[in-house]
């Protein structure tokens, strides 16, 4: 009896008890005719008359009275679970929002964004992972990813997050470029000691730069390789080299005069940080609140 439908089961139970079509279909909002077609299709299914029907009276047959005794709890428990989750949806959305971002993202544009999310929606608990690794956010449990210009899978949607546009700045300190001079050009970078970055995976990105048609790639080379936000600002500060960063990672040592940039006619501009998520129909309402209010920009 898999294939008999809940609905037709509430129609015949709202007849049962007003033993009358007329008077459910008042009670329901429905038409007698849709109940009564609902109850033929059950009956149908069932092989087995559930009403005895007159045209003064309705009522249930002694299989219609096993069958509505047995039914009544089930029938509760439904409506119970659906105004019960009616509840919920009207307190607004719920439950935990996973997201992977990268080091950057998680620590320069993602603060403002979040705390304005969960003032907003104070029902939703949010965990956010940096990792600057790419990896399958979706297999690693995580309900949406941010991620610079990745090659997206057609199932997949990308919405900006944060600025549009970003640019990395060429920096070193005040006292490297008056001990070593100022490169005029990327090229001259080779001949300077330079602090890198590299991934956990093994890579260490060249640095780019752009300048009307021109694009150069450059890998120089220096005394620190690390992974760490801190020890590489902590270096480049301390005078042991120039780098090449996030230009909202050395802001404020820009403004201070901690730190100098170089090469600024050089700097490379891309495109800014987006979420991607599952193009999936029914998704948590906690995920459907968080890309509603990134698509608002609030």
């Amino acid at each position: 009896m898999s294939d008999v439908d809940l609905a037709d089961l509430d129609a015949f139970a709202a007849v049962a008890r007003a033993r009358s079509f007329r008077g459910a279909a008042a009670l329901r909002g429905a038409s007698a005719s849709t109940l009564s077609e609902a109850v033929r299709r059950l009956e149908a299914r069932l092989d087995v008359r559930l009403l005895n029907r007159t045209t003064r009276s309705v009522t249930p047959t002694e299989a219609g009275e096993r069958l509505l005794t047995r039914l009544a709890p089930a029938l509760g428990e439904v409506a119970g679970a659906l105004e019960e989750l009616g509840s919920l949806r009207a307190a607004g959305p719920s439950g935990t929002l996973r997201l992977n971002a990268p080091t950057v993202v998680a620590r320069f544009i993602l603060p403002p964004i979040a705390l304005r999310f969960l003032q907003a929606y104070p029902g939703v608990r949010l965990e956010i992972i940096a990792q600057d690794e790419f990896i399958d956010v979706l297999a690693a449990g995580y309900d949406a990813g941010i991620r610079y210009d990745e090659r997206l899978e057609k199932d997949m949607i990308a919405l900006p997050i944060g600025p549009r546009e970003q640019r990395f700045a060429t920096v070193a300190a005040p006292a490297y470029l008056a001990a070593h001079g100022t490169p005029r050009h990327p090229q001259d970078l080779l001949e300077h000691a330079c602090i890198r970055h590299r991934f956990l995976s093994g890579a260490s990105p060249a640095w780019e730069f752009s300048k009307g048609n021109e694009l150069l790639r450059v890998a120089p080379k220096g005394p620190l390789v690390t992974n760490s936000p801190e020890m590489h600002l902590a270096a480049v500060e301390a005078g042991l080299g120039i780098s090449y960063l996030f230009e909202d990672m050395v802001a404020p040592q820009l403004a201070s005069g901690a730190l100098v940039e170089v090469l600024p006619e050089w700097s490379e501009r891309f495109t800014g940080p987006r979420l991607y998520y599952h193009s999936r129909r029914h998704m948590p309402p906690a995920l459907r609140a968080f890309i509603d209010f990134v698509r608002a920009g609030r």
